[in-house]
């Protein structure tokens, strides 16, 4: 393995680092991998570059986070839009937050975005800027939308999960046998599959989480936009949630995390955060597991761009 070879022969380099780190699944994994823990806790190599000491420290935790987690991900301008008012997000943060994001998407089995960011940014959601497999991608799609030209319907480049309501149109032909059903299993030699759930409330984050788990999707990332993830974030659907903050100001745009808040500052939402710099850019990384006492994340229950509305 290329990590192994260039940690035996000398330092070990970034790139090296993340091979290893995507090969981690467990504490024994990291001894392995000779990553070994400090009188702080932390675990680093004995013989590294500072720049895979930064990528152990950043990522190591969602490596042994286990099976089941779900994560978030949104970048946004210093006055709080992931886009301007004409849905223009090309881009608020700078190339370093999208290694951090290709990242995120390659440590995860699945990738969900709403109907609203695949119409307006038609993304590819694949992992193209470090190494690692494809996530699958989640359209969450309701009312069954989002037109089949865009990208991540016809480019056959990973597996697309399609997330309908039963009482929407492809909905209803998927669930007769149809049109809709027809349609889907030609696309690209059948990498895309259609999901059809039976009400609005199967669509609550919570209950998606546990859908997408039954189906061996296990490790989750919420990546977009500001409506989709502020709902996770809202019903404490999320473990760990990553903002990065760009030093620009829009003034009016596409808003990012938006939820009804408290009265009164004492009852505000405060997690443990972490803050590290990427390039010009400021990531904050907060661990939500810790911010909701007494109301445990859906874990092992059965319960257990234009994106202004993406999700509806």
């Amino acid at each position: 393995m290329t990590g192994l070879a260039a940690g035996a022969a000398g330092r070990l380099d970034a790139a090296g680092a993340w091979e290893l780190l995507l090969g981690i699944r467990s504490e024994a994994d990291a001894d392995a991998a000779g990553l070994l823990a400090g009188a702080d806790g932390r675990r680093r190599w004995r013989n590294a570059s500072p720049e895979a000491d930064v990528l152990a420290d950043r990522y190591l935790s969602l490596c042994l986070a286990g099976p089941r987690f779900t994560v978030a991900q949104l970048g946004q301008s210093l006055d709080g839009f992931i886009a301007t008012r004409t849905g223009d997000a090309d881009y608020v943060t700078g190339e370093e937050d999208r290694d951090h994001l290709h990242r995120l998407r390659a440590l995860c089995d699945a990738v969900v975005v709403g109907a609203g960011t695949v119409v307006a940014d038609d993304p590819q959601l694949t992992v193209r800027a470090c190494a690692g497999n494809h996530p699958v991608r989640v359209v969450v799609d309701p009312h069954g939308r989002v037109p089949l030209r865009r990208r991540l319907f016809d480019d056959g480049a990973a597996d697309t999960l399609w997330v309908v309501g039963a009482d929407s149109e492809r909905g209803r032909a998927a669930l007769g046998g149809g049109a809709g059903e027809d349609e889907v299993s030609g696309l690209k030699g059948g990498r895309v599959d259609m999901l059809v759930l039976p009400d609005r409330a199967a669509f609550a984050p919570r209950r998606l989480v546990h859908e997408l788990a039954r189906r061996g999707l296990g490790r989750v990332l919420v990546e977009g936009g500001g409506v989709t993830v502020s709902r996770f974030l809202h019903e404490r659907a999320l473990h760990r949630l990553y903002v990065t903050v760009a030093p620009v100001l829009l003034g009016d745009g596409v808003p990012g995390l938006r939820f009804d808040g408290p009265d009164v500052m004492r009852d505000a939402l405060r997690p443990p955060t972490r803050r590290a710099a990427l390039g010009e850019d400021a990531l904050f990384e907060l661990d939500l597991r810790a911010a909701h006492a007494g109301d445990p994340l859906d874990d092992e229950d059965a319960d257990a761009g234009e994106a202004r509305g993406e999700g509806e």
